[in-house]
């Protein structure tokens, strides 16, 4: 199994530069890919910042990645979990960090936003500390 950086799945949804593309491309023509949180969560950052990719073109270039069968992450479930919750309007790097707390009675964040807008999304309950 190959695991892949930030800047091959950002080449392969971005198609910005033919050649980084081309080479990205034939990566995930290999049979297994992993792909660490991580590099999830910097690609978001990365496609919203430096390209400025909305919300929705996110979690759709996220999704249809993600959905490639030989593409492999560490907990598939907590990943839909932020994909969805962040179409749902949270920050995505919050609602990623919740999706991994899940097994937690509590998130402490100075984040009022990200208190309001995790209400009863989890049973771990975002709170002011």
């Amino acid at each position: 199994m190959v695991a892949v950086d930030t800047n091959v799945i950002v080449r392969l949804l971005v198609k910005d530069d033919q050649k980084q593309y081309e080479k990205s491309k034939a990566v995930f023509t290999l049979p297994q890919i992993f792909i660490p949180d991580t590099v999830i969560l910097e690609t978001e950052w990365v496609l919203r910042y430096a390209y400025e990719f909305s919300p929705n073109e996110i979690c759709i270039g996220l999704k249809k990645l993600l959905g490639l069968e030989n593409v492999r992450v560490s907990n598939q479930t907590a990943i839909a979990e932020a994909i969805n919750w962040h179409e749902g309007g949270l920050d995505f790097s919050d609602a990623f960090h919740l999706a991994l707390s899940h097994e937690h009675e509590t998130m402490k964040s100075f984040d009022n936003n990200f208190v309001k807008k995790s209400r009863n999304l989890s049973k771990c309950r975002v709170k002011l500390p």
